[in-house]
């Protein structure tokens, strides 16, 4: 059965480009011109994925993104022409999947939409899978059949892709990825921007985490130290 994705833009142009390039790629797409727009379509419609615009008449992106996480945990990509650190930050910590700045590629964008949405179907799977559903590290519980983390049995909120780099750095302690090799393993698709989206990435699981357990390894990217 054919996905379904809603694109919020008010772009037209840019509006129509993703239109033809989803539907051509097999999806069926809806598409709300401004964020009230979006928040019905959400409200009164089922989707597997959200393109979602920032800077929009009305209500911005943002405020979109939040209402719709009060609700869902739908994958939600963000394109947008706001390209600062800053800007990205502030979407990961409102727990978007991935983000996209405008110019785009158009093969670029079709490639993220195919690698969240596996994702969300569970199309990643570690080399080393193990049987067993929970993984433990220091205080930190890891659930991999229901996507839960706990810490000191506090339940913590991460994002689809915070979670699979967790689970990744998790069941390799001691190995030390690079950022490239990250972006291939957990975003699924060979990375065409900026590797600081691993970086942004890393912080906020770090802060989320409140455990010092990923370390930097300089001029490389990073692992997680085996549990003595």
């Amino acid at each position: 059965m054919s996905k379904r994705i809603l694109v919020i833009e008010d772009e037209i142009a840019i509006q129509t480009i993703l239109r033809e390039l989803l539907v051509d790629s097999g999806y069926y797409v809806d598409t709300a011109d401004d964020g009230i727009e979006g928040i019905h379509f959400f409200h009164t419609h089922t989707y597997d994925l959200i393109l979602l615009d920032i800077m929009m008449p009305k209500i911005d992106g943002y405020a979109v993104c939040e209402m719709i996480r009060q609700k869902s945990n739908i994958p939600i990509v963000m394109i947008t022409a706001m390209d600062e650190e800053d800007d990205q930050i502030k979407a990961f910590e409102m727990l978007v999947d991935d983000y996209i700045t405008k110019p785009f590629s158009i093969k670029l964008v079709q490639m993220r939409v195919e690698a969240v949405l596996r994702r969300g179907d569970g199309g990643y799977k570690h080399k080393n899978h193990e049987d067993n559903n929970i993984q433990t590290y220091k205080n930190i519980k890891l659930d991999k059949e229901c996507l839960q983390v706990f810490v000191s049995d506090q339940k913590i909120e991460l994002t689809r892709t915070e979670f699979e780099l967790l689970q990744l750095l998790m069941s390799h302690q001691g190995y030390v990825f690079t950022r490239e090799a990250l972006l291939n393993q957990v975003w699924g698709y060979d990375y065409f921007g900026d590797e600081k989206v691993v970086n942004i990435h890393i912080m906020n699981l770090r802060k989320k985490l409140g455990v010092d357990c990923i370390e930097t390894v300089r001029g490389i990217g990073y692992r997680m130290d085996k549990e003595n």
